[in-house]
């Protein structure tokens, strides 16, 4: 996997395909697997993504203090000048949905397209996701990754999205399982409570064609964000996918089908 070096910091990152670059970012406690795996790049596009700090297989932590959503939008400003690249479509799923919402607002000229998947901020941290990781990362500290695991697992909040929501109560337990977990914790307390923006207003400066998509039955991206968000950014596209809590091959399948079309429609 090639790496580019930043900050003290040594950044992993995938590239492949040809064309049109398209940066595709991983949400909280994932990696770059995470955009790969939903999007299986078409010809003519040229399809990036790169762990953010505290992920994957970057390393080091670094400076806790830059564990922010605009510092991720930094690291996402470097890699494109690394790779030379002057202007990109950038997307992002969650956390990395955060991280491309505040590239678009600061480096509007690097931006050809915007693409948002299950946006999990507004102009304001999401109560319930403050609730939810700093009960996960509270766990770890105090406990460690493996006792804080099962006594998340007794936890009446595990037990009510294991009823409600079980994809996203799996992937909540699968955070304690990150083999970096007692050395990244800091990103579960730092990245959900900041923002990507001042205010819903700054997106009415949006000028590039924009997708986005969410889903009903997830606490953690709630549906409405979805069209909240379009409402403010001029001329986007909402479109309703299937949550992964009822068939995760369906989820998969509709993102696909909506970034395939989304790019037939603004870059054929």
């Amino acid at each position: 996997m090639p790496i580019f070096e930043h900050d003290g910091i040594s950044f992993w990152y995938r590239d492949e395909g040809h064309g049109l670059p398209f940066f595709f970012q991983h949400g909280l406690g994932a990696d770059i697997s995470q955009p790969f795996s939903l999007f299986r790049s078409r010809a003519g596009i040229r399809l990036i993504a790169f762990d953010c700090r505290a992920h994957g297989e970057t390393r080091p932590v670094g400076d806790l203090e830059k564990i922010t959503i605009s510092q991720f939008a930094d690291d996402l400003h470097a890699l494109m000048a690394h790779l030379q690249i002057g202007k990109a479509v950038v997307g992002g799923i969650s956390m990395g949905a955060a991280t491309v919402l505040n590239f678009t607002l600061r480096f509007p000229d690097r931006v050809r397209g915007l693409i948002l998947s299950r946006p999990a901020w507004t102009d304001r941290p999401h109560p319930w996701n403050v609730h939810i990781f700093t009960l996960i990362a509270s766990l770890i500290r105090e406990y460690g990754p493996a006792r804080g695991k099962d006594l998340f697992l007794e936890s009446p909040e595990y037990s009510e999205a294991s009823v409600k929501w079980p994809d996203v109560a799996r992937s909540l337990a699968g955070q304690f399982d990150d083999p970096r977990v007692d050395e990244t914790v800091a990103k579960f307390v730092r990245i959900i409570r900041d923002k990507p923006c001042e205010s819903l207003e700054q997106l009415r400066s949006i000028r590039v064609p924009t997708l986005i998509l969410a889903n009903d039955l997830d606490p953690i991206h709630p549906l409405e964000f979805g069209p909240l968000l379009a409402k403010f950014i001029p001329g986007a596209q909402f479109r309703e996918i299937t949550a992964k809590s009822v068939s995760v091959e369906a989820h998969e399948r509709d993102v696909q089908e909506a970034l395939e079309e989304f790019f037939k429609t603004h870059f054929s």
